[in-house]
C-alpha cells in the first residue's frame, strides 16, 4: 500500500492510465484573470489555514513558508563528487553500478561489450551524494585491445575525482588490465582496486593476487551477491572529496547556456558555424565527426549567447571508439550544465526514434526545449504533408514547444531562434503567484471536479509552486489523484498560464485529518 505521506510526482510521461475527459466548455482562464490580486490572496490565505487541521511535516512547512527555489543559487564549484568505473569487458561493471544504485538501471548481458544509452548516475551513500560514471560496453577491437581499452578508461577518468578499477579476480590480471593501469598512473587520480566474483571465502585468496597490480590492496566483492559492496563504498567516501574537483562551467550569471542537441549529421556543427560567422567546428559529411562541446560566445539578436554544439547521440552509445563514448558522455554534460536545448530535427528524413528519445532526454533533464526544423529550404510540399503527420504522431507530447523552421547551411530564419529562445526561458524562469495558482485550482476543481473513486473523492486542499528552472508545483490533497487528472491539472496549467517551452511538473502530497485528542 503506498505511503500516504509520499510525494508522487506527475506529467506528461504516465501513460496506461485513462485520460480524464472534461465534459462541456469553460472560462477557467477568462475567470482567474478576472479575480483581483487582493482577492486571490486573500482566498489562498484562507486554504492555508485550513491546512492546519492536516498532518504536515518539516518539509511540509518548508513548503508552505513561502521558501522557493529559483535554480539561481546553483554554484558550480560545489557539484557532487564524481566515481568513474573502469575495467575490461565482462569484469561485472555494469552489475556493480545497479548494485549501487540499488536499482536496475544499467543494462547486463553475459555479452562482452553490451552497450546502453546512459553512462551517467545519480548515487548515494551514507546520505552523501555522487556521480557515478560508467564505462562499460566496450567491444573487442581486432586493431588492439589494449589501446582501446585504456583510451577509453581515460575519457572516465579526465571527468572523475576518484576512480574504481573493477578485475575479475576469478580471471587474474590480464593486458587489458596493466594498459588501464598504466593511464591512471599518469591520471594521478585516487584509485581503488576492486577485484569482483569473489563470492564466498574460499576465493579471497584469489584477491590476493590482484596485488601485483601495485595500486595497494584490492577490496574483495561480489557484485551479483553484494559481499563487499558496502566496505567498498565505506573506502570510496573516504577518498572522494565533499565536492567534485573536476572545473564545471558557470551556470548562474552571464550568457544564457544554450545546447545544441540532435542525432549526428543533423546540422548542429553548420548551425553554429553560420551563428559564428566561421568555420569554427569541424563539418563532415561522415556523421559523429564532432566529438568535443565546443562553447562558443554569439551574438545574436544584439545579444550574446553561449552556444555548446554537442556531438550527435548515437542510438547506442557502441563502445567501438573511445570517441563516441566520449561524446555521449560530453553530451549528458552539456545538457546537464544548459539552461535551454535546441533540438535540431532534419525534415528530409523520417522523425525516427532516436529523435523523439533525445527530445525524451532533455524533458527529464529539466531543460527548456526549442525545436528546429533543419533543411526547411529543401522541402517540398509532399514532404511537408507527411512532416505535419509525422509532428502530430510522434511530437504531441512536445506539443508546447516553440518551434522555429531553419536552414543552418544558409542561416535562413537564424534571427528567429532569438524569440523562441526568450520564450522557452522566460517560461523556464516562470513563477506564479500562489494566490493566482489557488485561484486556478479552485475555479478548475469547481468546473471539473475529481471523479469519484470507490466512493472517495480527493479534493486540493492547497497548492503552491516549489520552484523554477523548470517550474514544479505541489497540490497538496485528501487523497491521491488519478494520473489522467493529474495530466488534465498539467494541460490546463498551460492553457491558462502559458508555459511554452519549458517542461513543468505537478506532485501531490496526500495529507490526512490531524486525530482528534480526547
Amino acid at each position: 500500500m503506498s505511503d500516504p505521506k509520499s510525494t508522487a510526482p506527475s506529467g506528461d510521461g504516465e501513460f496506461g492510465h485513462p485520460e480524464y475527459v472534461p465534459t462541456g466548455t469553460d472560462q477557467i482562464a477568462e475567470k482567474v484573470a478576472a479575480i483581483s490580486d487582493e482577492d486571490a490572496d486573500a482566498r489562498a490565505a484562507g486554504l492555508l489555514a485550513g491546512l492546519a487541521n492536516y498532518e504536515l511535516d518539516e518539509e511540509d512547512a518548508a513548503l508552505l513558508s513561502g521558501e522557493f527555489d529559483d535554480g539561481a543559487n546553483f554554484d558550480a564549484l560545489r557539484q557532487d563528487p564524481v566515481l568513474a568505473i573502469v575495467g575490461r569487458p565482462n569484469v561485472g561493471k555494469s552489475t556493480l553500478v545497479n548494485r549501487i544504485l540499488g536499482r536496475r538501471e544499467a543494462v547486463v548481458e553475459d555479452t562482452p561489450g553490451v552497450t546502453r544509452d546512459r553512462v551517467q548516475y545519480t548515487a548515494e551513500w551514507n546520505g552523501r551524494n555522487f556521480t557515478l560514471i560508467d564505462t562499460g560496453g566496450w567491444e573487442r577491437d581486432a586493431r588492439g585491445l589494449d589501446l582501446r581499452v585504456a583510451e577509453q578508461a581515460e575519457i572516465a577518468v579526465e571527468m572523475a575525482d576518484a576512480v574504481l578499477l573493477v578485475v575479475d579476480a576469478i580471471v587474474g590480471i590480464t593486458a587489458s588490465d596493466e594498459a588501464i593501469v598504466r593511464m591512471l598512473r599518469k591520471s594521478k587520480k585516487p584509485v581503488i582496486l576492486v577485484g569482483n566474483k569473489i563470492d564466498d571465502l574460499v576465493q579471497e585468496a584469489d584477491s590476493a593476487l590482484l596485488w601485483g597490480l601495485g595500486l595497494g590492496e584490492p577490496l574483495p566483492v561480489s557484485a551479483v551477491h553484494g559481499r563487499g559492496v558496502a566496505d567498498m563504498l565505506d573506502r570510496v567516501m573516504e577518498v572522494l572529496p565533499e565536492f567534485s574537483a573536476v572545473q564545471g562551467v558557470e551556470r548562474t550569471g552571464g550568457p544564457r547556456r544554450i545546447a545544441l542537441l540532435g542525432r549526428p549529421n543533423v546540422g548542429k556543427s553548420s548551425l553554429l558555424n553560420k551563428l559564428a560567422g566561421s568555420e569554427r567546428v569541424v563539418v563532415d559529411n561522415v556523421a559523429g565527426t564532432t566529438r568535443d562541446p565546443v562553447d562558443e560566445l554569439i551574438e545574436l539578436g544584439g545579444r550574446t549567447w553561449r552556444f555548446v554544439d554537442t556531438a550527435g547521440i548515437r542510438r547506442r552509445v557502441h563502445m567501438q571508439q573511445g570517441a563516441d563514448f566520449y561524446a555521449s558522455l560530453r553530451t549528458q554534460t552539456a545538457l546537464e550544465k544548459a539552461e535551454v536545448a535546441v533540438v535540431l530535427l532534419a525534415v528530409d528524413e523520417i522523425l525516427s526514434e532516436q529523435d523523439v528519445r533525445i527530445l525524451q532526454l532533455v524533458i527529464e533533464s529539466g531543460r527548456a526545449v526549442v525545436l528546429a526544423y533543419n533543411k526547411w529550404d529543401l522541402m517540398d510540399d509532399e514532404r511537408r504533408k507527411y512532416l505535419e503527420r509525422e509532428i502530430e504522431t510522434d511530437l504531441a507530447h512536445v506539443d508546447w514547444a516553440p518551434r522555429v523552421n531553419i536552414s543552418a547551411k544558409t542561416g535562413w530564419h537564424k534571427d528567429k531562434l532569438v524569440p523562441a529562445l526568450d520564450l522557452a526561458l522566460e517560461n523556464w524562469d516562470r513563477r506564479i503567484p500562489t494566490g493566482r495558482l489557488n485561484a486556478f485550482l479552485g475555479e478548475l476543481v469547481s468546473e471539473h471536479p475529481h471523479p469519484v473513486r470507490g466512493g472517495k473523492q480527493p479534493r486540493i486542499l492547497f497548492g503552491t509552486q516549489a520552484s523554477s528552472r523548470p517550474p514544479k508545483f505541489v497540490l497538496f490533497t485528501t487523497g491521491f489523484l488519478d494520473p489522467g487528472y493529474r495530466r488534465f491539472i498539467t494541460r490546463r496549467l498551460r492553457e491558462t498560464f502559458g508555459f511554452e517551452g519549458t517542461p513543468i511538473e505537478v506532485a501531490m502530497r496526500v495529507r490526512e485529518k490531524r486525530s482528534r485528542k480526547k
